[in-house]
Order: structure tokens, then C-alpha cells, then sequence
């Protein structure tokens, strides 16, 4: 089978590598920039590059870009494929690339599409590094636009043999939602945290302060766009740990230590509650496979 990829930064590159360590299949690497493919080469992720010339030899094509790139990287693609294959983005919010791969089911109805978005992801960028391990063990969302049950099937069996532990299927308007909370509220979180006059790296660093400041480090240019494309949902994960932070500095100021005991018991037992979900999340999921 033929894998092409258009976007050779940390994610492309990542799925060229796991591609080629764990499948008999090739890959076909593209991007606008001459400098980054040449890294994903370097890295070892592509077999060849994705052109005109070759197109419509692809069976897969993952496109991984930023939303506001998919249209420009994609449409010349479009009156090349052939009938049968399938484009599935990678992008960090969906409800735009959705959007955009209508229009093109449209005009391609013979073509599948299916907006995704692997779980994975290093606090660095680039294809220098990409690995082959990024996606063992992460979910993978699918958010399917217009796409025949087979071909799905067929993309989830590809992203599972590159080690995902388990397809969470969603909508674009659902998947932005939640990742609001699960990843870009991090984010905001982390690089927010590590601007204290306190942050010196000197030796009072442990767990916890390596655990909330990981991701501060990030592109800042590509959450900027990001964070702008799902606006609406972080604006209300933002104000709502505005609220919940205010609850603790109330209770602080007021020297209400019985408030404060209780609120801190309560997120206590929301991540006892959290994880439990988790774990039978995860169990469902072995028991289906």
C-alpha cells in the first residue's frame, strides 16, 4: 500500500517512521517547505515524495498540517486520486478541516475522507524529532465526513498497526470541545505556570513542577492559530478555572480552613472519579478487541 503525507514536521514525519518500522507498506512524503522534508528524509520516514507524477497511486493520504493550511495543501490532490482512496488530516481542532473536506467530498464523492486526530505528541517539533514509537498506545480520533464503512475500517486497521491502543470515534464539534479541556487548556495552564519569578531552576524542582511545566515548551506560532480556531471553547475552559481558582484563594484569604479542606478533597475525588472512568474505559475497549 502506498501512504502519503503531506506536512513533515513532528507528527508527519512520526507516522512515515511508524509506517515503515511496523508495516510492509510505503510512504511518500510532501512539503511546502524544501528544508523540512529534507529533515524527514534525514529522519528516515519517507520511501519517496509525493507529487503530481504519483498521486494517484495513493491509497492513504494523511494530511498533516495546520487547519487553516489543509485547503492549500489538499486541492491540488483532489482531481488526481483515485476512485477509492482516502485523505485524513491530522490537524489539532477539526470543525474548519471538516468543513473543508465537504466541500471536497462534493466534488470527489468516490473519494473518502475522515478528519482524525492521533493523541500523541512530544513537547518539541520538527521531524528531527519524530519517532516511530509516538502513537504505541495512544487513542486516535476519528471524526468521519463522508467515508464508505470499509474504507474506515480499512484506516482504522492502518493507525491500530502503528500501535494505537484504541479508535475513539466523534464529531468535529465534539472533538474540538473536549480537546479545548484535554490539551489546550494544558497548555495555557503550563506556559502561564512557568512565567513566576519563582521558575529558576534552582533545586526545589520535583515531580510536580516537571509534570505542569512540560508543555509550556511549544510552537507558539501553531497554538496561537490553534487556540484561535477553537476560541469559543477555551474561552469557557479558561473562565471556568478562573471561577474554580478564585474558590481557592477565597477560602485562603478568609483563612477558612474548613473550606479550603473541602475543596481541595472535592478535586481529589473528581481525579478518583476521572480515573476510574478511564480504566473502564480502557477495559471496554480490550474487551471489544
Amino acid at each position: 500500500m502506498n501512504i502519503g503525507i503531506i506536512g513533515t514536521g513532528l507528527i508527519g514525519a512520526s507516522v512515515g517512521r511508524a509506517v515503515l518500522a511496523k508495516t510492509p507498506h510505503r510512504t511518500f512524503g510532501r512539503d511546502v517547505s524544501r528544508e523540512a522534508l529534507d529533515k524527514a528524509f534525514a529522519a528516515g520516514a519517507f520511501t519517496g515524495e509525493l507529487d503530481m507524477s504519483n498521486a494517484a497511486d495513493m491509497d492513504v493520504v494523511f494530511v498533516c498540517v495546520r487547519p487553516s493550511a489543509y485547503a492549500a495543501a489538499t486541492d491540488w490532490l483532489l482531481p488526481l486520486l483515485k476512485g477509492g482512496a482516502v485523505v485524513a488530516d491530522c490537524c489539532g481542532t477539526k470543525r474548519r478541516v471538516a468543513a473543508e473536506m465537504a466541500r471536497q467530498a462534493a466534488v470527489r464523492g468516490d473519494v473518502s475522507f475522515v478528519a482524525t486526530h492521533p493523541m500523541a505528541g512530544r513537547e518539541f517539533s520538527g521531524a528531527e524529532h519524530s519517532t516511530a514509537t509516538l502513537f504505541e498506545n495512544c487513542f486516535w480520533i476519528f471524526c468521519p465526513i463522508m467515508c464508505e464503512k470499509g474504507h474506515l475500517l480499512h484506516l482504522e486497521g492502518l493507525v491500530r498497526s502503528l500501535g494505537t491502543r484504541r479508535v475513539v470515534y466523534s464529531t468535529p464539534e465534539e472533538h474540538d470541545r473536549k480537546i479545548a479541556y484535554t490539551s489546550q487548556m494544558c497548555h495555557v495552564l503550563s506556559n502561564a505556570y512557568i512565567k513566576s519569578p519563582e521558575a529558576e531552576g534552582t533545586g526545589y524542582t520535583a515531580g510536580s513542577f516537571r509534570d505542569l511545566s512540560r508543555v509550556a515548551r511549544l510552537d507558539a506560532d501553531m497554538w496561537t492559530e490553534l487556540f484561535f480556531e477553537n476560541s469559543d471553547n477555551l474561552l469557557t475552559e479558561i473562565d471556568f478555572f478562573g471561577q474554580k481558582l478564585a474558590e481557592y484563594r477565597a477560602a485562603l484569604a478568609a483563612g477558612d480552613g474548613k473550606r479550603l479542606r473541602l475543596l481541595l478533597a472535592e478535586g481529589s475525588d473528581r481525579k478518583n472519579t476521572v480515573e476510574n472512568a478511564y480504566r473502564k474505559f480502557i477495559k471496554d475497549g480490550e474487551d471489544k478487541t
